[in-house]
C-alpha cells in the first residue's frame, strides 16, 4: 500500500506561504521528514539532519553556514530561494537564538522548516525565542482520512505509524512497536532531559495503558512504584509533551454541582496502546476487557483531527453524568460520545449534558455504517462519516 498524506503536505505549505518559519513537531518515526521531503529534496543542500554528522559538523558556525546558502540561492543562476529544513532541531537547543536573528534578517515567509520530535525543550525554544516568527504544526502517525475506511481496524489494531501500519503482518507490526517503545525510553527520554531509569519508565508506561479513557489519579501508580505523587505527575507530563499520551483537560463550571476536575488519560497511539496491553491480534483485542475503552480513544484522536476544534475538554460530574468529548470551534459548543455498540440510542447522561451544558448539536459516534437521528439535536454518525464532507 502506498499512501500520500495530501492534506498534511498542503497544510504545511499554506503555513510557509504565510509564516516565516514552521515548525512541524511528532514523535519519531510518525513521517516528518517523508513529508518534508515531498517538499525540499532530502540531501541537499537546503537539508540539515542534526542526527548525521556531516550535517552537523555543516551547521558548526549556523550564521555563516545559512547566511551563505541564502546567498547561493538568491544569486544569479541560483536554484531560488525556497525553505532550509532543519531536522531534529531539539538536538541543537543553541541553534534557535541564531535562527531568530536569521528570521528576522528578511520579511520574506517560507524561510525555514524545523523538524522536531516533539520535545519539550523543542516547544519551549520555539516559543521563547521565535515567538510570533514561527507557526507550528502537529504531525502524528496516519490517520483514517489517510488510510480509507476499508483500513479503519487495521488502523486500530496496530496504530498509525507508518512502518507498524504498513508491515506485511501483525507480527512484524508488533515487533516493531516493541522496539519503538524500548527506543522512547531509553534512547529519546534521555535525550530530552528524563532522568528516570527505563525498566521504572516502562513499568509506568504499562500502568498507564490499563488507565487509558480513564480519570487520573496519582495515588495508585505512585504506591506501585514507591515514588511520590509528584514524580509521577512529572512522569506523565514527560510523556504527555512527547505525544505519547494526551491529558484532556476537564470543562468545569458553575452548574451548582460537584464536577470532576483531574484529566482524562488517553494513549495518543493505540498500536503503542496494545504492545504494552500485549494484545498482538484484532481476535486479542476483541476479547479484552478494555476493548471498549480503546476504540473510544482511537476515535476520539479521529474526530480532534477532522474537528480541529478551537478548544476540547470532557465533562462529569460526581452524580454520574458525563461527556467524552466537548468541543469548541467557531463559537459553537458541540459534544461527542464514543460508542463501540451496535445501534447507540439516547442515555440520562446525554440529556443531562445537552441541557447542562447548553450544546448546539450532540453526535454520537460508533463503528457502524449507518447515520440516523436520535432527537431535534442529536445525531448517531459512523467514524467513516466524520471523513470529508466533514460532519462536525
Amino acid at each position: 500500500m502506498t499512501l500520500t498524506r495530501s492534506r498534511l503536505q498542503a497544510q504545511v505549505q499554506r503555513a510557509l506561504a504565510r509564516s516565516r518559519a514552521v515548525v512541524l513537531a511528532g514523535p519519531r518515526q510518525s513521517g516528518k521528514s517523508t513529508l518534508a521531503a515531498s517538499l525540499v529534496p532530502r540531501g541537499g543542500a537546503h537539508w540539515f539532519d542534526l542526527e548525521d554528522p556531516v550535517d552537523l559538523q555543516r551547521l558548526q558556525e549556523p550564521m555563516t553556514a545559512i547566511t551563505a546558502l541564502r546567498a547561493l540561492a538568491d544569486g544569479p543562476g541560483g536554484p531560488g530561494a525556497g525553505p532550509i529544513v532543519i531536522d531534529e532541531v531539539q538536538l541543537a537547543p543553541g541553534l534557535f537564538p541564531v535562527l531568530r536573528v536569521l528570521i528576522d534578517r528578511s520579511p520574506a515567509n517560507g524561510q525555514f522548516l524545523l523538524l522536531g520530535s516533539a520535545s519539550p525543550a523543542l516547544l519551549r525554544q520555539a516559543g521563547e525565542s521565535l515567538l510570533g516568527r514561527v507557526e507550528v504544526i502537529e504531525i502524528g502517525g496516519f490517520d483514517v482520512d489517510e488510510v480509507g475506511p476499508a483500513h479503519q481496524t487495521g488502523l486500530w489494531l496496530r496504530g498509525g505509524y507508518p512502518r507498524a501500519f504498513l508491515a506485511t503482518s501483525d507480527a512484524d507490526s508488533m515487533a516493531w512497536r516493541t522496539q519503538a517503545i524500548q527506543r522512547h525510553v531509553e534512547t529519546d527520554l534521555p535525550q530530552f532531559g528524563v532522568k528516570v531509569a527505563a525498566p521504572a519508565m516502562l513499568r509506568f508506561w504499562r500502568m498507564l495503558a490499563h488507565c487509558h479513557g480513564q480519570v487520573w489519579n496519582a495515588a495508585d501508580p505512585a504506591r506501585s512504584l514507591a515514588v511520590s505523587e509528584p514524580t509521577v505527575r512529572r512522569h506523565l507530563d514527560v510523556l504527555t509533551q512527547t505525544f505519547m499520551l494526551r491529558q484532556l483537560q476537564p470543562w468545569h463550571q458553575n452548574l451548582g454541582k460537584r464536577q470532576v476536575k483531574a484529566p482524562k488519560l488517553y494513549f495518543r497511539d493505540t498500536g503503542l496502546l496494545h504492545t504494552l496491553m500485549g494484545v498482538p491480534t484484532l481476535d486479542a483485542l476483541l476479547a479484552h476487557p478494555r476493548c471498549g475503552a480503546s476504540w473510544e480513544g482511537f476515535a476520539l484522536e479521529q474526530v480532534l483531527r477532522v474537528a480541529a476544534p478551537d478548544e476540547a475538554y470532557f465533562w462529569a460530574t460526581h452524580n454520574g453524568a458525563e461527556l467524552d468529548l466537548l468541543l469548541f470551534k467557531d463559537g459553537r459548543r458541540v459534544g461527542v460520545e464514543f460508542k463501540r455498540a451496535d445501534a447507540p440510542g439516547i442515555t440520562p447522561s446525554m440529556r443531562i449534558a445537552m441541557h447542562d451544558l447548553q450544546l448546539d448539536r450532540l453526535y454520537v459516534v460508533y463503528p457502524g455504517d449507518r447515520r440516523y437521528t436520535l432527537s431535534e439535536r442529536m445525531e448517531v454518525v459512523p467514524l467513516a462519516a466524520l471523513l470529508p464532507p466533514r460532519a462536525i
